[in-house]
């Protein structure tokens, strides 16, 4: 199999520290200087830096940076073949706006129904949350739920499955370790609004409106996720942790 980009940047890193002497403890240069040292997007630097820290090369440091560790033994082969988060929403953006375009035309009014159901569920955890009671399962559960109840409203099992196959891979390692950086989980209101926003293109069968909905909703969704955990931030204020916790 094809090498990924964040593997093979994160490869490039891995030889630079080896050759360079660096002392463990050393604050690495920052995911732009990266990005702009190998002429590649700063997502794709933050993937291979995610790799980095689960194979024990460096780690990050609560609003410092990203130090260096003592380089390992052997790099495990745990996470080698794992689809990058931000990559994952790449694929997840393009597919899953089609299917929603295509379930505009198909979608029965059970369907409807049933997705409307699942917008009331959102918002009385949403309301849940801001009285300070978080339910990170059920939150990701239902969010879960209203992704795959579109791919089903398409009334095709393929894209069912590979919506599945799909929402599967946030199970990886590299998605836990991204979501461990984030604290700040305000953004679920503005997810609520944009799934209302796709269910009412889907009322209307308005099929370009509702790729465009289901295609801002995951763009949304990215530039959040970054924002929330970019390390290089002097406001970031996450640690990695092995828990996962819900959002997309």
């Amino acid at each position: 199999m094809a090498q990924r980009q964040y593997q093979h940047i994160a490869a490039r890193l891995k030889q630079e520290l080896t050759d360079q002497t660096l002392a463990v403890g050393t604050r690495l240069p920052t995911e732009r200087d990266y990005a702009q040292r190998f002429e590649v997007s700063r997502t794709v630097v933050r993937e291979a830096f995610i790799m980095l820290e689960i194979e024990g090369w460096v780690e990050v440091r609560k609003g410092s940076g990203t130090y260096l560790l003592e380089r390992p033994a052997r790099s495990p082969a745990d996470g080698d073949e794992e689809i990058g988060p931000f990559e994952l929403l790449d694929a997840r953006q393009v597919v899953e706006s089609a299917i929603a375009a295509h379930a505009a035309q198909r979608v029965s009014k059970a369907e409807l129904l049933a997705l409307s159901s699942l917008l009331e569920r959102e918002r009385e955890l949403l309301a849940r949350e801001e009285a300070g009671q978080r339910d990170f399962e059920a939150a990701d559960s239902t969010d879960q739920a209203f992704h795959l109840g579109i791919a089903r409203a398409s009334q095709n099992a393929m894209l069912v499955e590979i919506a599945q196959r799909l929402w599967e891979q946030r199970r990886s390692t590299m998605w836990r370790r991204l979501h461990g950086r984030i604290l700040d989980f305000s953004y679920r209101g503005e997810w609520l609004e944009h799934h209302q926003r796709i269910l009412a293109m889907l009322r209307k069968r308005d099929e370009e409106g509702a790729r465009d909905a289901m295609w801002n909703h995951i763009e949304r969704v990215k530039e959040v996720l970054f924002a929330l955990s970019d390390t290089d931030d002097p406001e970031f204020d996450g640690f990695l942790f092995d828990t996962p916790t819900a959002a997309h």
